[in-house]
């Protein structure tokens, strides 16, 4: 018998390739196969079946189901699609129990942080003390979590994303490439913080903001920030 969880990656993007690396790399670190990976969900049809990495895409998300011995991680979110995060992850019809929590042996993540289920952190990363990570959260590589954050469910913090101390990030935002957040201060659900940009001052509920300091842009959850069908 194969050793290891089964594990299945949702989205087949440069994240997903990422949490598969994440997952190679636990299983060295550990000396013997904590994981096992079957493939990839993805619901761009022109991919079912095609081999990414060497793994299969077995399916669309709502086919999760029919894979009752695995568990699963999510690696779908991008600046075109954050606030859509918990639609996509609920396609799978999965309950909480069956998504794993992947950390990478190079983050550094403190024993008096918590982290919710179906987390992701890669290398490099720290979550600080007391910091209150919440479900679906993927913190990308070399992105800093002080301590007494408090990030939201299905928020996606970039690589090189610097948060200061007792900052609040609402649900489903997205914090671009090395951004800086001052400390205390609260972003809205949905909303996001673009590439560079740095937050001085609270960011309302599903703003999109930019520059130096951050100043509004555009509504973030508008039709010009939807993906079309099929290129999640």
């Amino acid at each position: 018998m194969a050793e290891g969880q089964p594990v299945i990656i949702l989205g087949t993007g440069g994240n997903c390739i990422d949490i598969l690396d994440a997952l190679g790399e636990i299983n060295a670190a550990s000396g013997r196969a904590l994981w096992r990976p079957l493939g990839f969900l993805d619901d761009d049809p022109g991919l079912e079946g095609a081999l990414v990495e060497g793994l299969p895409v077995l399916g669309p998300l709502e086919t999760a189901r029919a894979h009752p011995e695995a568990r699963f991680v999510n690696g779908i979110g991008s600046p075109r699609n954050h606030w859509r995060k918990p639609e996509i992850i609920a396609k799978t019809g999965l309950g909480p129990e069956r998504f794993a929590t992947i950390v990478h042996p190079a983050a550094a993540v403190s024993c008096l942080a918590s982290l919710g289920r179906g987390v992701v952190v890669l290398q490099n990363a720290t979550v600080a003390s007391r910091a209150m990570i919440g479900d679906h959260v993927i913190i990308l590589p070399s992105a800093v979590i002080s301590h007494d954050d408090v990030i939201g469910d299905y928020a996606c913090i970039a690589a090189g994303a610097s948060v200061s101390g007792g900052v609040e990030v609402g649900r489903a935002c997205y914090l671009g490439t090395n951004c800086c957040l001052r400390g205390g201060v609260r972003v809205g659900e949905g909303s996001l913080l673009g590439m560079g940009a740095v937050a001085l001052e609270d960011i309302p509920p599903r703003q999109a903001w930019v520059g130096n300091p951050a100043r509004f842009l555009r509504p973030a959850a508008s039709s010009a920030c939807q993906v079309p069908k099929g290129s999640l």
